[in-house]
């Protein structure tokens, strides 16, 4: 093979591992993932506590001046505006 084509090659190759890392979430771009959950959505922080069951955590995503606590609870962010 022509040195042009590993090339091409490589540079598919990376891309597809972008492509896959995006669809992972690796990127995390939000401090929660979303979990379905029959007809709805839970929405859950990533440092989430294993022994709390999974209907505790809130339907809808964090407002803005909101986080997500581990427990579940939904948190005003403090010096928000």
């Amino acid at each position: 093979m022509r040195w042009s084509r590993w090339v091409f090659l490589l540079f598919i190759a990376g891309f597809l591992a972008l492509v896959v890392a995006d669809a992972l979430d690796l990127f995390a771009r939000r401090p929660y993932y979303e979990v379905p959950h029959g007809d709805h959505t839970h929405y859950v922080p990533r440092d989430r506590n294993p022994n709390v069951p999974l209907e505790r955590f809130p339907t809808r995503p964090p407002g803005r001046c909101e986080r997500i606590a581990p427990d579940g609870a939904l948190i005003p962010i403090e010096g928000c505006q």
